[in-house]
Formats: C-alpha cells, structure tokens, sequence
C-alpha cells in the first residue's frame, strides 16, 4: 500500500516551501506597491506585455496561466490606470489584443530593479551554484507533472 501522508522531511519542506512563496510574494507586493503603486499582478502582466508585444487577451491568458475572467478584471484595472490600452481585431470582432502604454512602461522601468533586487536577494545571493541546479531541477521537475 502506498504511503498516504508525507514523511516529517517531507512535510517541513513542504511547509517551509509555502511559507516561502507566501512570504515572498507579500514581500513583492508591498514593495511593489510602496515603490510605484503596482500589484504584483500588475507587474506580471506589464513584465508580459513588455517581453512579447501586443497580445491576444487569450494568449496572454495562456502565457500568465491564469483563467480569463480573472485577467479581464485585471485588464479592466490596469486599463483604468493608464497602464496598459485594449484594442479590437480588425479581423476577428470576439478577438481583442492588449499593449503596454507609454506609462506602463514607465511603471515596470521604476519597478523593474527594486523587484530584480528582492528576487536575487532572497534567493539567488546566497545559494552556492549547486544549491540552484538542485534547486531548479526540483521546480522543473514539479512543472512538468503539472502540464496538461
């Protein structure tokens, strides 16, 4: 028979692991919010848009992994902010794009280095080299279980 629970190794990685993505993205979205007025799904998807262009509101879905009705309400904010501008298909009228603005740009370049900073000092600064290849065949791994 199958073990049905986690060992004690297991389950305090496993709870060390929750307190440290929670921790990390409340750390992220006060310093998000305290350096530009930014959620962190603002940065998500103004670090999107910024990498690969204007995008269809379903690919941009697909690339966030989020469900469409949360990115609409998010569109709708960020839109209302200035952050980001929604056009209509010429070609296809259900089909809509999304792109960065002038002043969402602006936002993710403020945002851009303090994030980075947080990010590396938390994680990165002090790992040794083989603490990371660990580190990342262990989320890679985990990731690809998930895929559809």
């Amino acid at each position: 028979m199958a073990q049905r629970w986690l060992t004690e190794d297991q389950q305090r990685i496993w709870r060390n692991y929750l307190a440290l993505t929670g921790r990390l993205q409340i750390a992220m979205n006060r310093q998000l919010q305290a350096r530009c007025g930014l959620s962190l799904a603002d940065y998500e998807v103004l670090v999107t848009l910024a990498e690969s262009g204007p995008m269809r509101i379903l690919e941009l879905a697909a690339a966030l992994d989020w469900e469409q009705s949360r990115l609409s309400h998010q569109l709708a904010r960020m839109r209302g902010r200035g952050l980001l501008e929604r056009r209509d298909s010429e070609h296809d009228r259900r089909g809509a794009s999304v792109e960065i603005t002038a002043a969402g740009r602006d936002a993710l370049a403020t945002a851009a280095p303090d994030h980075v900073a947080l990010v590396r000092s938390v994680l990165f600064d002090a790992a040794t080299p083989a603490q990371l290849r660990g580190f990342d065949d262990v989320v890679v791994a985990a990731l690809k279980r998930l895929e559809p």
